[in-house]
């Protein structure tokens, strides 16, 4: 029986739960207590029969603290499992690269993912992400610039992309 670790972090925009396998790959994580229904969301390929609940996952529980203090970057380089088809690994490595604080739109996103035809395709990779903060499907916006949807709430989205913005306007008067 395949089982994982999970726990909870307190963050300002309200609990975080990260689901990670025994190698400490993020398989799902995202604004929420519900363990379970994140268990949900990951491919039935790596979905694990039991999860095991910690007070804190070591380097991934500081890595989201530290995140939400300001330091973007303490998600990089964080170990993240998905699958799925070509198209959707393909784009959610995409989505690792948009810098914190430059968001861009679903046509941009689909452009960088080689199929710039395929909006929905790369609007599609956002709603299927398991790994929420990890693969920050949240810096994408709409073509007319609006939040668009996200699986953990516009206050949420809004928060994150502000407090990004903040961030790196900081970062940009210390240099």
């Amino acid at each position: 029986m395949k089982t994982a670790d999970y726990a909870t972090v307190p963050t300002p925009i309200g609990p975080f739960t990260v689901i990670a396998d025994a190698d400490g790959a993020v398989l799902a994580s995202g604004w929420t207590a519900d363990a379970e229904g994140l268990r949900g969301l990951v491919h039935p390929q790596l979905r694990p029969a039991a999860l095991r609940r910690y007070d804190a996952l070591d380097e991934l529980t500081d890595t989201v603290e530290r995140y939400h203090q300001g330091e973007l970057d303490a998600i990089d380089g964080v170990a993240v499992r998905q699958v799925s088809g070509p198209f959707l690994e393909h784009a959610w490595s995409v989505l690792r690269a948009v810098p914190a604080g430059a968001p861009i739109t679903y046509t941009a996103f689909a452009l960088r993912s080689g199929r710039p035809e395929a909006v929905r395709a790369a609007a599609n990779a956002c709603a299927r992400n398991a790994a929420a903060l990890f693969v920050p499907c949240h810096r994408i916006l709409r073509t007319d610039g609006s939040l668009g949807g996200f699986r953990w709430g516009l206050g949420c989205k809004r928060w994150l992309l502000a407090h990004e913005r903040a961030a790196e306007d900081k970062a940009q008067l210390t240099r």
